[in-house]
């Protein structure tokens, strides 16, 4: 089971770079990396991706345990389906209005993100530097992330979770390295172009989350939850 964890996270991760070259290269272009050496440039680059990841991973463990709780309350299924439902309404809203949903409580703790990253830019140096900015990262809004999370909610075990997250922003590494050395020479109509079909995608994730829940036994779409361990009943004579 551990591997369908691996393979559904990275592959999203792969599809989600889409999104992230689009909404978040232009601050990785930002980074203060351009007057250091090849390899200064690469490692702290490194570093900053790597701070992204432990964020996710952080994400995993903390609805990873929320999920198990409601895996062991038996309403995992429920809000695995739920949740798929509310993904693809968003989805078919953006189709319509061209807006996507967002969530208006989150706006105070996004805006001191965005300060903490501000400072971090103008002021930070070297890799503890680079490391908290790649950690701030995780934390801003960003659509694919609220689908890896609903993805490690209705994961089994709060390992897979975990898992799941990090394997998620392992998927988006590549996409976003290059966008750290070569950024500047990607066209801005293409990065509009990968946003377009972000959309897309989410509306895959969403109906792969209903099929989830719906517990069809389909390997790696839809396979079958184990139900909660419940207590041993004896029968005597």
């Amino acid at each position: 089971m551990i591997w369908a964890s691996v393979i559904a996270g990275f592959s999203l991760g792969m599809v989600g770079s889409l999104h992230c070259v689009g909404m978040c290269g232009p601050l990785a272009i930002a980074l203060p990396v351009q007057h250091l050496t090849a390899v200064k440039k690469f490692v702290s680059l490194l570093i900053y991706q790597l701070g992204r990841i432990v964020t996710y991973a952080a994400l995993g463990l903390l609805f990873g345990s929320l999920g198990r709780g409601l895996y062991l309350a038996g309403l995992q299924q429920w809000l695995s389906v739920g949740l798929g439902i509310f993904i693809l309404i968003s989805a078919l809203v953006y189709f319509l209005r061209k807006r996507t949903v967002h969530l208006i409580f989150l706006n105070r703790f996004y805006s001191m993100i965005q300060l903490v990253i501000g400072k971090l830019l103008r002021s930070g140096k070297g890799v503890p530097a680079f490391f908290l900015m790649g950690m701030a990262n995780g934390f801003l809004p960003c659509g694919m992330v609220y689908m890896a999370v609903a993805g490690a909610v209705s994961s089994v075990s709060i390992t897979h979770s975990v898992i799941f997250m990090a394997l998620f922003g392992a998927g988006t590494l590549p996409a976003m390295m290059m966008v750290g050395y070569f950024g500047q020479t990607i066209p801005m109509s293409m990065r509009t172009s990968m946003r377009k079909a972000v959309p897309y995608f989410i509306a895959v994730m969403g109906l792969i989350l209903v099929l989830r829940g719906l517990n069809l036994g389909i390997p790696f779409i839809s396979p079958e939850m184990p139900g909660p361990a419940g207590e041993t009943v004896t029968c005597r004579s």
